[in-house]
């Protein structure tokens, strides 16, 4: 059964979702196109976790594709992601 962004406690949506979306709405709709692929809260830490770990791999033409020609820097994109991962781990410690 999918979840929706709805469905997530304010820790979890604020920790991935809303990070994101502070970064760029583009980065946000991966992460909420992603929540219909989980069965859970924690299904969805998990995925988004992952997911942040293939992003960190982009070169800059998936950049270019995911930005729809409009990237920003290869440094900012990770600084988000691994702000992002930080907050899964403080998720995890809880």
């Amino acid at each position: 059964m999918a979840i929706e962004a709805s469905d997530l406690t304010d820790e979890t949506y604020n920790a991935i979702l809303l990070e994101s979306e502070k970064f760029d709405d583009n980065l946000t709709l991966q992460f909420g196109l992603l929540t219909h692929d989980c069965d859970d809260e924690t299904d969805f830490i998990n995925q988004s976790e992952k997911l942040i770990k293939k992003m960190l791999k982009y070169n800059n033409n998936t950049l270019d594709d995911l930005f729809f020609g409009e990237p920003p820097s290869m440094s900012e994109f990770h600084k988000v992601l691994k702000k992002m991962q930080s907050n899964i781990e403080r998720l995890r410690r809880k």
